[in-house]
């Protein structure tokens, strides 16, 4: 089966993601219901532009968001270049699909004085060694802007106590190391301490459950929605929000962003930049302090 092979193509040659797979798969499943209503065939290799276009169609009736849309599209055009490469048609039916006109809104990060409530409350966490885990784990998010997908895949033999760093596997397999603070030693060290004394591990990750099972995706974000929900009312409350708060408080404080690129294991400045938002109000308050003209007016 094409979609098949396409999958195992993206898997093994180009180091897709477990969730990129799983978001590709779901795209390609769609229309490939969608064709097999139109024409009777699931061979979705052999679709015609019309078709696409019709499912763009069908898709931009519905309640869906432009965003999801977009990524749908860009699923069926990774799809038919694939096709080409393998020879399985000659020209691609998604060459010409425009994707819609998409107008991101802006995530608003956690305030300083939000997260250092997380973490400064005793009554957030609960006692004992759950409480411990998810504060770590918050922590983690938190002081150094890794992605959930990197979190869940942190191991215990990741952390290397003498050089104080932490070895994160990210996007296309790339892998970075990401300083860590004292205070995340000596969580990370109470933390290890009581799980291989009080839990059957049966996984090698370094977060795992009671039951001593790796954390998933789901648990993780209910997780951190649950405990961001104690600090905050803000409409987005998840990991990359986590990410994004890191991002932008260092980029307050004036770090370089280079820095927060090689930090956040980016491939480009460009993706960096969209935390730049951020810091605007910071920005206004460091012009108003300090620019000549501004603090003239004020001597007046």
């Amino acid at each position: 089966m094409s979609l098949t092979a396409f999958l195992v193509y993206l898997q093994y040659e180009k180091n897709y993601s477990p969730l990129t797979l799983q978001s590709y798969e779901k795209d390609l499943q769609e229309f490939m219901e969608f064709y097999e209503v139109e024409t009777g065939s699931a061979a979705i290799e052999k679709a015609e532009k019309l078709h696409l276009r019709a499912y763009i169609a069908k898709l931009s009736e519905s309640n869906l968001s432009e965003r999801t849309i977009n990524r749908k599209i860009s699923s069926l055009k990774t799809f038919y270049k694939y096709q080409l490469k393998i020879g399985e048609i000659s020209v691609s039916p998604a060459s010409n699909l425009k994707t819609l006109k998409h107008y991101p809104k802006v995530q608003i990060p956690f305030s300083e004085e939000e997260l250092t409530h997380l973490f400064t409350q005793e009554e957030i966490f609960p006692e004992g060694w759950v409480g411990l885990r998810d504060r770590l784990m918050m922590e983690l998010f938190y002081q150094t802007g890794m992605r959930r997908s990197e979190l869940i895949n942190l191991k215990d033999s990741s952390i290397d106590f003498s050089q104080k760093n932490l070895r994160v596997l990210g996007k296309r397999n790339k892998e970075r190391i990401i300083p860590l603070s004292e205070n995340l030693m000596h969580l990370l060290q109470e933390y290890m301490t009581m799980k291989h004394s009080l839990i059957e591990v049966v996984d090698d990750r370094l977060f795992v459950t009671e039951k001593g099972r790796a954390f998933y995706d789901k648990l993780v974000y209910e997780l951190v929605n649950s405990y961001l929900s104690k600090v905050s009312t803000k409409h987005k409350k998840s990991p990359h929000m986590m990410r994004h708060s890191f991002a932008t408080h260092l980029l307050d404080r004036g770090a370089e962003l280079n820095a927060v690129k090689e930090l956040l294991g980016h491939s480009s400045l460009a993706a960096t930049q969209v935390y730049t938002h951020g810091s605007i109000e910071q920005l206004k308050k460091v012009f108003n302090q300090a620019h000549p003209r501004e603090r003239k007016t004020r001597e007046l």
